[in-house]
Formats: structure tokens, sequence, C-alpha cells
């Protein structure tokens, strides 16, 4: 069946198709109410859809928000692998819905330009995830469209941070298993790159460590990609090589779990042998077995704060004084962390 179209409309209502578009955006000014509901019987009837795109170049608006994501590591697909950007896209979702705004999701490989993207798309605004080189943020200051950044350490006053205390909270998770009586501790994390999310929960497990005057050893520090696959291929590497780890600090929930299966392939037992601490508190933690012990951050409230905040700013909203908004970190204790005998 051929799909209507506004002339169709405006032919049964016996308008004129600008009076089918003024009754579509509710003008009063332009038809009477009467009118307006005249034709949105007439729509419902004939089904027609309007078209988004059309009204998007009318009204300079697309209703269309971009989402960031970075392919970084040489671990590819982590936006479909990696439920935490599932429940941190749920709640950006979530709150672009019920302003009528909807989403366009995209990775980002390293050298690669988002700019023609959101310019093609006509983007009303956009908000990124992770750390991406200078030059990339550069290009979206040309564009001037509001940008939100969630999980960036970037200084810069352009764009607005939603994020948590990241090196607070590989602080904390380590202390956790050193108050627990452990101080051989190893860290298995993704790549440490200078101002990332890793590298700052990298500096906070350096500074327990140091606090507690512990020898910090580079051994220990096992470093690839926050994956599953890297959690099982350190795990089977502590179990072979480094016997005197009683405890390891995961920078990631999936890297834990990938961790703990291999030490237990291996002949580990979880806790008992070997104590787990990881980070962010995923759904699935909870569910694992063992119920997983982890750091955790409210993953899903932080897309929805990143996504009320960029609405804020596309309608022209009082701007917050914070540049910045920091989100809360606690410890979940479950069944993956003991006290050393």
């Amino acid at each position: 069946m051929k799909k209507p179209t506004i002339k169709d409309v405006a032919k049964v209502a016996g308008v004129s198709a600008a009076a089918v578009s003024y009754a579509l955006n509710g003008r009063t000014d332009k038809v009477s109410n009467e009118t307006i509901e005249r034709i949105k019987k007439i729509i419902e009837t004939l089904n027609y859809i309007p078209d988004f795109s059309a009204r998007s170049l009318v009204k300079n608006q697309s209703k269309l928000i971009g989402i960031v994501i970075p392919q970084t590591e040489s671990h590819k697909q982590l936006i479909l692998e990696n439920p935490f950007y599932s429940e941190m896209i749920s709640g950006i979702e979530g709150k672009l819905r019920e302003y009528g705004y909807h989403l366009l999701l995209s990775g980002v490989n390293q050298g690669e330009s988002y700019l023609d993207l959101s310019v093609q798309r006509n983007l009303d605004g956009a908000i990124m995830m992770g750390i991406y080189p200078e030059q990339f943020y550069d290009g979206f200051k040309k564009i001037n469209i509001p940008i939100v950044l969630i999980d960036s350490y970037i200084n810069d006053s352009y764009f607005k941070r939603i994020g948590i205390d990241d090196e607070y909270g590989g602080y904390l998770a380590t202390k956790y298993l050193i108050d627990k009586g452990h101080s051989n501790i190893g860290l298995v994390t993704g790549a440490i790159r200078k101002d990332g999310v890793v590298e700052k929960r990298f500096l906070g497990y350096k500074r327990a460590i140091r606090e507690a005057n512990f020898f910090y050893n580079p051994d220990y520090v096992f470093e690839e990609s926050m994956s599953y696959e890297h959690g099982m291929a350190a795990g089977q590497l502590i179990a072979n090589k480094f016997p005197e780890i009683t405890a390891v600090f995961a920078t990631g929930d999936m890297v834990a779990f990938g961790a703990i299966r291999s030490l237990m392939d291996m002949g580990k037992k979880v806790p008992e042998d070997i104590s787990v601490i990881g980070f962010d508190d995923i759904t699935m933690s909870k569910m694992f077995i063992p119920p997983l012990t982890t750091i955790r951050q409210n993953i899903t409230e932080k897309g929805a704060i990143a996504a009320e905040h960029l609405i804020n700013m596309i309608q022209g909203g009082v701007e917050q004084e914070a540049n910045e908004i920091m989100l809360p970190l606690t410890i979940v204790e479950r069944a993956t962390v003991r006290a050393k005998e």
C-alpha cells in the first residue's frame, strides 16, 4: 500500500497542506481548534505518519541525540558485550523519551571523526562516554551543539561533565581488601591511559597500597582491556605464576567475572583461596555465582542525569552553576571477599 502523504490528509480534510502542518504543530493562531481536531481524526483514519526529517529541516530541530562510545581498546565489541553500556543507555533513552527525543547510538574507532555524522543527521545534542583525543573535542566546538560528557576528565568549561571519583573508587576497593588482611593484591584492569577512568582507578589502587606501607609491585598489575576475556587470561596467569596474591581488584565487573571463572577453573576457591572485588555493580553482579562484592555506582541514574542535563541545555533552561556533577560510590558486600586468616 502507498504510504499516505500530507497532501492526502489535506485533500480529505478539504484544507491546504500548510493547514495540516499547522495542525500537527498545534498552531491555533493559524487554524481553529475544531480544524485541528478534525485533521487529527483524519490523520488517525489514514494512518498518516509525519516525516520527521522534513519537519526537522523546517524547525532546524531533529529531536535526535547522538550517543558516542569510544572503541579505544583492542576488544571492539564492548558496546554489545558489556552490560555497563546497556544499563547506561537505558537510563539515557528513558529520560530522552520523556521529553520526546530519540537517540542515535554510535561507536567511534581511534582516529575517526564524529563530525560528519553529527552534521548530516542534524543532531540537537550529544552525550559522549569515555575519553577521546583533544582534536575530537575541538571539532565539536565548531558545530556548536550542546554536549555532555560521561566519565571524562577533560578540563574544558565548554562541556558539562557527569561522573564519579574514580580515583577514590579504586582507593576504596583496594583499602577494603587491605582492611580484610590482604597485602599482596593484584590489579586486573583495562588499558591505562592518561586522564582516563582506568588510570584514575589504578592511581587509587596505588594510593591505598602506599598508604598501608606495602610494596607496590608492578608485576601485580595485569593490564589489557575491560573485557571478560582479559579477566580470564589474568586469572589464569595469577593462579600459575603468582600464588602469593591473595586478593584481586578488578576495575570492572565483567573483568572480575572472567578472573573468578579462570581462577576457579585452575582449582582456586573464591573467596576461600583468593578474594575478588569488582567495580560498577552491573545488574549481573548479584546474579553471578558467587555473588560479586563490588564498588557500586548508579549506572542507570548516571545516564538519566546526563540526558536531563543535555535536554535542559538544548531547551535553554537555567544553567547549573556546577560544570561537573559527581555521583556517589559505595561498597556492596556480597560473597567474593573474605578476611584473611
